[in-house]
């Protein structure tokens, strides 16, 4: 269901399920979740990267998987969605960046999973869309997800209307990072983006993620004020001086 590759500083969560175009079922929603439990708990891991096996990233719920469920008098709905909800959860209060890796399809809950990453990298012929509206039920976990990351007006009209969205719109709205021309392309820009990202300070990175993410809600005078007090911990733990001296000087007035 979800397999990981290990790659130095990398773990890459791959859900393997292209018999059916990589949807969510119940297990494969808490093996991803437990997969990325235990890539954050690495001490060895810099970077978690997201990707769909073949050529579809996911098409969100498995629709056929929760019809039969639904028959199963055993069935916990809420344990079911407290496992896709908990994805988002470990991926907002991640300690490391995650990346999503899009090719084909992110729709419905595969949208909202890529909208959950921190970068999306996507071919530029990727179709995203908030695809749950088409069967008549709100894409809950998407939009607070967008509602974060977008303007109002173009979030609210992606939970809505329930259309496929071309990664080109997404790029020009901010919400895809990189796109590629070609599987190979997206390849080479997945290895330059991840490994610029593995090669950062562990510790900078999360102090900057923390930072980013208190700045969305905060007043901008608390937000500078986190800043300070962020540049004050770093001067605690001599970094300015390991950062002067690994410049040999030649950062003088930076």
């Amino acid at each position: 269901m979800i397999r990981t590759e290990r790659a130095g500083a990398v773990a890459r969560l791959v859900i393997d399920r292209p018999e059916r175009r990589n949807a969510f079922d119940p297990a494969t929603a808490r093996a991803l979740g437990a997969a990325i439990e235990a890539a954050q708990g690495d001490a060895g891991v810099r970077v978690v990267v997201i990707k769909g096996a073949g050529e579809v990233f996911s098409t969100g719920r498995d629709l056929k998987a929760a019809a039969a469920a639904s028959e199963d008098p055993a069935r916990d709905p809420d344990a079911e969605d407290e496992a896709w909800v908990r994805i988002f959860h470990l991926l907002h209060r991640s300690k490391i960046p995650s990346v999503a890796v899009v090719r084909g399809f992110a729709v419905a809950g595969g949208f909202t999973l890529a909208m959950g990453c921190d970068f999306v990298l996507a071919e530029r012929g990727a179709t995203f869309g908030a695809y749950e509206m088409r069967h008549g039920f709100p894409a809950a976990v998407c939009t607070p997800i967008l509602a974060r990351l977008v303007g109002p007006r173009l979030g609210l009209e992606f939970a809505l209307f329930g259309q496929p969205i071309p990664a080109e719109r997404l790029h020009a709205a901010g919400l895809v990072n990189r796109l590629a021309h070609s599987p190979e392309e997206l390849e080479r820009i997945e290895a330059e983006f991840v490994g610029q990202l593995a090669q950062l300070d562990r510790w900078a990175v999360q102090q900057t993620r923390d930072l980013f993410r208190a700045a969305e809600t905060l007043p901008l005078d608390h937000a500078l004020d986190m800043g300070r007090q962020l540049n004050l911990l770093i001067g605690a733990r001599g970094g300015f001086a390991r950062a002067g001296r690994s410049l040999g000087g030649k950062g003088k007035g930076q």
